[in-house]
């Protein structure tokens, strides 16, 4: 029997992401997420059928917590249509992966194992293609400058970015990620 009960549900979801990023794919075991997460021993095998189900359902929790609040949504819409606009929404949206780093740490361990789950491979291509899809149609709907080619090379340029910051923090300062973004957005968006 699957139990719903949402908060358990997402405090279960919570732990295994930070199982994920401490303790790889190998770790991930009902027994490591009960513990992380602070509940009963054999919590999380009533929440889910089996470990490919916790991962398809990490791989949705990782996604819904870095949906952009209200208020940075709102952002996009306030003030000039400009370069400078773009470099500080993606540098929001850089600090706010960032933040969530073992999130982000989770979600590389997760499309490794996509390489050999077709079930999870499938749903991170649907999520991420829907991310990439709302990004252009924001950036579009919004008259940003560029083209829907802006988007998907900035989407390339800072996920590697983002990769080097939280894997190998030594690479680049925070004030040259911050540098780093502006070249990136003054770059995909060409000349006037």
């Amino acid at each position: 029997m699957v139990r719903t009960n949402p908060e358990r549900r997402n405090a279960l979801l919570d732990g295994a992401i930070e199982v994920l990023a401490r303790d790889g794919a190998r770790g991930l075991t009902f027994r490591a997420v009960d513990k992380e997460a602070a509940v009963p021993a054999g919590t999380a095998s009533n929440y889910f059928a089996n470990r490919d189900d916790l991962m398809v359902q990490v791989g949705n929790r990782y996604y819904e917590r870095l949906i952009p609040s209200e208020e940075t949504m709102a952002q996009v819409a306030v003030g000039e249509r400009s370069r400078e606009k773009i470099a500080e929404l993606m540098t929001e949206v850089v600090d706010r992966v960032a933040t969530f780093r073992t999130g982000y740490l989770a979600q590389l361990e997760l499309r490794l194992e996509a390489t050999r789950r077709p079930e999870l491979q499938t749903l991170l291509t649907q999520r991420v293609r829907a991310d990439l899809d709302f990004n252009i149609r924001t950036h579009l709907d919004n008259d940003m400058p560029g083209d829907e080619e802006t988007v998907v090379l900035l989407y390339l340029a800072l996920n590697w970015l983002i990769l080097d910051r939280l894997t190998l923090p030594g690479i680049f300062s925070e004030e040259q990620s911050r540098k780093l973004v502006e070249i990136a957005v003054d770059r995909a968006v060409g000349k006037d």
